[in-house]
């Protein structure tokens, strides 16, 4: 039977009926050992007795009302992320997509309330920030991007981890208001930025009154160790956007707000339908609730730690490996050539990854992921690299 589907995602011949931790079961009566989580979603892993029981809990109550009325559960969540990140607004929406989509209209009317009718913002090659007109526009992806042509005017790109291009583009463009980078990229191949790299990034803001725009989207909610990845570089940006592991499977995004940013939105500059509703909000504080009194985030940090150690070790000198990179449960493996198929390679062995930047095998397990489990993606995952790597020329 012919698929109603619109052809956009090409699937792995996998569906699965049910999860706990981070092993999911398969239609086809297999195991898998998920070290992707929905793509860095599924924080807590499946199934987590907790969220579980907040889902069906506000679920029996109330799901959606609008934000045409007070909404309790969303203040008791941005109370909790005012908190953990030192900013003072949150603005809620349903993916990272439109989370990002904010920071820019946000920007924009940074600088127009500041005279600059036409503000510019300075992103990053190789960065990625959604497939909205406007997130597309700011991604540094030209193979992202083709076929989507006249994208919308005002982003400049610039090499990543690299202050001096961002100087010299705030020198060529004196509308520049902004800076929007990720401090780990993710679908840009798992790059981190520099600590030093970031603090200066920070302090060039400062002196030419510009907005840092972080995005945490893939990076954020205890995925490297900390809160969030810019926390390793001891800063705090202007804004920041979330989405993916808060709500631990359930849609939610958030951009919020600080410094320079606070006050910038009122009433009638944006909105959202479906963005922050009960459900969602009591579903991300239970999932940042948990993470807290679970300490997932010293595992995340302690066990992201001996997955990374462990991988650079057992592919210590095969030709074609070029790097283990990354932090926390936040992972890549870099090779020397295009490994589309390993994705493929892995679901035979039972183990769940996915390729980012063709080149670099993607490791996002569950933040639950514990010492032993950690292991075994070790042992499936190489013994599928070096078989790819013997198997296929450069």
């Amino acid at each position: 039977m012919s698929s109603a589907l619109s052809n956009i995602f090409a699937r792995l011949p996998v569906s699965f009926s049910h999860g706990q931790g981070v092993w999911l079961w398969g239609t086809d009566g297999r195991r898998y050992l998920d070290a992707l989580a929905g793509i860095g979603v599924n924080s807590l892993g499946h199934a987590h007795p907790k969220l579980v029981a907040a889902i069906t809990e506000q679920a029996q109550r109330v799901i959606h009302v609008s934000n045409l009325y007070e909404v309790p559960q969303q203040e008791v969540l941005a109370q909790k992320l005012v908190a953990l990140s030192g900013l003072t607004e949150v603005f809620y929406s349903s993916s990272g997509s439109e989370a990002n989509e904010g920071a820019i209209k946000l920007a924009r009317l940074y600088g127009y309330r500041n005279g600059n009718n036409h503000a510019h913002i300075i992103t990053m090659d190789s960065s990625w920030h959604g497939r909205t007109i406007a997130t597309l526009a700011a991604t540094g992806s030209p193979k992202a991007r083709e076929g989507f042509e006249p994208l919308p005017s005002g982003f400049i790109q610039v090499a990543y981890n690299d202050i001096g291009a961002i100087e010299k583009a705030g020198k060529d463009e004196p509308r520049v208001n902004a800076v929007l980078l990720e401090t780990l990229q993710g679908e840009g191949g798992i790059r981190p930025a520099d600590i030093d790299y970031l603090k200066a990034v920070r302090k060039l803001c400062d002196e030419r009154g510009w907005l840092l725009m972080i995005d945490e989207v893939q990076s954020g909610i205890g995925r490297t160790g900390k809160w969030f990845a810019h926390q390793w570089a001891d800063i705090r940006p202007d804004v920041m956007t979330l989405a993916k592991g808060l709500g631990g499977g359930v849609p939610i995004g958030a951009t919020l707000m600080g410094g320079r940013a606070a006050g910038v939105f009122k009433p009638g500059n944006h909105g959202t339908t479906f963005g922050g509703n009960p459900l969602v909000c009591h579903a991300a504080l239970t999932v940042l609730e948990t993470l807290e009194s679970e300490g997932l985030l010293a595992n995340a940090e302690k066990v992201g730690e001996r997955l990374k150690a462990g991988l650079a070790s057992a592919l210590a000198g095969v030709q074609g490996v070029n790097e283990v990179r990354g932090r926390g449960l936040m992972l890549g493996v870099e090779l020397d050539r295009n490994c589309g198929p390993i994705a493929r390679m892995a679901l035979e062995a039972g183990l769940l990854i996915n390729i980012t930047r063709d080149r670099v095998v993607r490791l996002l397990p569950p933040l639950v992921l514990s010492e032993s489990e950690a292991d075994e993606i070790i042992a499936r995952l190489v013994p599928v690299i070096k078989q790819f790597l013997a198997d296929s020329p450069t």
